[in-house]
């Protein structure tokens, strides 16, 4: 059972590591650079994946703590 639960959370780590990593290469695309420029901010769909990148994460971290 432990095992189990350690795979879990280092997959749930793994998973935030690519959310994260494509919301980077997004907001390094042209659309999220113009937006940036004019709003002064990323897009918001780079921005959900970062904040779905940390909820995921965390997660992950809890599981590996518990």
């Amino acid at each position: 059972m432990k095992k189990n639960k350690m795979f879990f959370a280092l997959a749930l780590i793994v998973i935030a590591i690519g959310i994260a990593y494509t919301g980077y290469s997004e907001s390094k695309g042209a659309i999220s650079v113009v937006s940036n420029a004019i709003n002064g901010r990323p897009t918001d769909s780079v921005m959900i994946k970062y904040v779905a990148a940390a909820v995921i994460a965390l997660g992950g971290l809890f599981l590996l703590k518990k």
